[in-house]
């Protein structure tokens, strides 16, 4: 078994505080720019939610309104006979 002397301990350390310290400063600005997208997209997609919703409403209360109810209707299910 390899025996770790102090010097090795040291030289550990110093590169684990160095590497540390050289992603500090970019971790942070990384961390806020994706909660930012994350942010952002959640705000499109509530957007969008909210105004496919709202469309659909207005469509429905326009055909009401307007008397065109049966203007999207599918035609009628053509009936199959069952084999007895």
């Amino acid at each position: 078994m390899e025996q770790s002397s102090p010097v090795n301990q040291v030289v550990t350390a110093v590169g684990v505080a160095g590497g540390a310290a050289l992603l500090a400063p970019i971790a942070a600005p990384t961390l806020h720019g994706l909660a930012g997208i994350a942010v952002v997209g959640l705000g499109v997609f509530a957007t969008g939610s909210a105004v496919y919703n709202a469309a659909g409403f207005l469509n429905e209360k326009g055909s009401e309104l307007l008397g065109n109810q049966n203007s999207r209707s599918k035609p009628p299910v053509k009936q199959v006979p069952f084999n007895k």
